[in-house]
């Protein structure tokens, strides 16, 4: 046996015990000829020490050590002497005598010590992901990971669902993100394709008549990445039958509370608290909302019809009445931003949100709105403007004019932006809420065509059904998203179970009738054998690991992760085949930078 306990379960009633010890060496000390080794695992570490009772071969062993180096070590437990207890960890109490140490490994020296408090570039850690995984809190965070998997499959099995494995190697579905595209041998000049989601076999398995189904499911999207996503994920993945809405939420309700109070040690009161689509778009300028902290929008645009400053005016005023003039208060804010500071303000929501600039009123000590554009308004109208923004001294209001979508971008990223510069968010706090009723379609004016919001099997509410062939941006879904301090870690649907209603829906999506049943026929096909009504959600389980971690990064709460490029750094991949694989697929490579 290498091992008889672990480094960080030792403690003061282990004293008088022969253990052997198994981990990497944390680090060597030499105290006037005793030397000490800091000894860690993923369990915790243990202070070895080793004295003239050793043999002189073993002493200049240890003193041979090197960080990283993987050790065998046997010895009795014993007391710290007083003054040298560690209460920062929690064998602090205890030490190991140590009698006999083994080299199992030698290590290089390493590219960074995975203990200490610096970190190099990320990409140095993404490289050496082997060394990085060692660190403490990634080793906490990957057992946080456990812990949530763990507590979910429980409770959905206490719940009755069955858990199925649906196929990776799949059929190409376009609808939604790129596709990561799989070249068949067998068939060639056919491709497989990698899952987006389980989406359309969990819909047949209700067809089946399995009735609750989830799954710990790897899902991926050849897609732009940022820092809360990545190429390919870990979804939660369910579907329940003879259910509506309310039936999916109250599951994930107290799935949240379960593990909150198992994982965290916390308790989560329900019910978690609702609001529709368009309500949170008028509040916050966002379908995701962080409700740590205030700063809502406000509309200000019929007071901005009666100004004579043309910026305001002429937002409030456009000929397809989509436009809007809307602001966030900054309380108590006016101080903290200087004129630089607002110009970096105002070029930054140009430049990341197309928006055609930023205008501010500072409020003085006087209860006065104070800004260069003030002299384009009347004073009535300053007044008004301040009592909508609920206005007092020493407030920093900031404004949009523009058409609906881009004060919404602009003012969700000046409102997250401020919240973060000026301390306004808990970063303990977990604030969770229902975001339901979105609009099924939207008008893509790329194409020149409707898609769906979410998916095109959600169905839509019965009462906007009437809408379907001629006013499409009427029509609701039933359709819902959880959301977590401004981010969303599920999104579900009530699915369409007729076919007739599908096939309504693809054509208004633009696919015809041919290509409709080139892509779904086997989905359109099954829903005419008895389909139940049924409904699902996904949650996403990094970023969910990554909220409960406290993580501002979803790399850090996945093992192997890629970089924003999509590559893996360890491995090399993607990277080029041999010829041959290529042959036998029956590929030729364009690319100009191929070597």
């Amino acid at each position: 046996m290498l091992r008889t306990k672990t480094c960080g379960e030792l403690r003061r009633e282990n004293v008088g015990e022969g253990v052997v010890l198994a981990g990497w060496v944390d680090a060597v000390r030499d105290h006037s000829g005793i030397l000490f080794i800091n000894l860690r695992d993923r369990y915790g570490l243990t202070q070895i020490v080793f004295s003239q009772g050793i043999t002189n071969e073993q002493l200049d062993l240890v003193r041979s050590l090197h960080p990283e180096d993987v050790v065998q070590v046997s010895g009795v437990v014993q007391l710290r002497p007083d003054g040298i207890v560690n209460k920062k960890i929690l064998t602090g109490e205890i030490e190991v005598n140590g009698e006999r140490i083994t080299v199992l490994n030698r290590t290089q020296v390493v590219p960074f010590q995975p203990t200490s408090p610096e970190l190099p570039a990320e990409e140095v850690r993404l490289k050496y992901r082997y060394i990085d995984l060692r660190r403490p809190v990634m080793q906490r965070t990957m057992s946080l990971r456990h812990r949530v998997t763990k507590v979910m499959r429980d409770y959905f099995d206490e719940l009755n669902f069955v858990e199925v494995e649906t196929p990776v190697l799949g059929k190409s579905t376009p609808e939604g993100a790129r596709d990561y595209l799989v070249p068949s041998r067998i068939s060639q000049g056919e491709f497989y394709a990698l899952p987006q989601s389980p989406q359309l076999y969990k819909q047949i398995l209700m067809i089946a008549g399995y009735d609750r189904y989830f799954q710990i499911a790897r899902c991926f999207r050849d897609e732009d990445l940022r820092a809360d996503r990545q190429p390919e994920f870990t979804q939660i993945d369910l579907e329940m039958s003879f259910i509506e809405m309310d039936d999916i939420i109250e599951t994930i309700n107290n799935l949240m509370v379960r593990l909150m109070r198992d994982v965290l040690g916390r308790e989560l009161l329900l019910p978690i608290p609702q609001m529709s689509y368009d309500e949170a778009m008028e509040r916050f300028g966002h379908d995701a909302p962080d409700l740590r902290f205030g700063m809502e929008l406000v509309d200000l645009t019929d007071i901005a019809k009666t100004v004579e400053f043309r910026v305001f005016h002429n937002a409030a005023t456009m000929s397809d009445g989509k436009g809007r003039v809307r602001a966030i208060n900054a309380k108590g804010a006016a101080e903290k931003y200087s004129r630089k500071d607002i110009d970096g303000l105002n070029s930054w929501v140009i430049e990341q949100f197309g928006a055609k600039g930023l205008a501010w009123f500072k409020v003085d000590a006087e209860g006065k709105l104070v800004s260069p554009i003030a002299k384009n308004f009347k004073e009535e109208q300053l007044r008004m403007i301040a009592e909508r923004l609920d206005a007092e001294s020493g407030d920093f209001l900031l404004f949009s004019a523009d058409n609906f979508g881009t004060t919404c971008k602009v003012l969700n990223g000046l409102r997250r932006r401020l919240a973060a510069e000026l301390g306004l968010i808990d970063v303990g706090e977990m604030n969770f809420c229902w975001i339901v009723r979105f609009p099924m379609f939207d008008w893509d004016e790329e194409s020149g065509r409707w898609v769906a919001m979410h998916h095109p099997f959600t169905a839509p509410l019965q009462s906007d059904l009437g809408y379907l062939e001629t006013e499409p941006d009427k029509i609701r879904a039933e359709a819902y998203d959880l959301v977590l301090n401004g981010f969303e870690v599920g999104g579900g649907t009530i699915r369409i179970h007729d076919s007739q209603t599908q096939s309504r829906v693809f054509e208004l999506l633009g696919l015809s009738i041919e290509t409709a049943k080139s892509q779904f026929g086997f989905l359109l096909e099954a829903l005419q054998f008895g389909a139940p009504p049924h409904g699902g959600i996904a949650l996403g389980l990094d970023r969910l690991v990554m909220l409960f971690a406290g993580l501002d990064n979803i790399r850090d709460c996945i093992a192997f992760p890629k970089t924003a490029k999509a590559t893996d750094l360890m491995t090399g991949a993607p990277s080029n085949v041999a010829q041959k694989q290529l042959d036998e697929l029956a590929i030729k490579i364009n690319s100009p930078d191929r070597k």
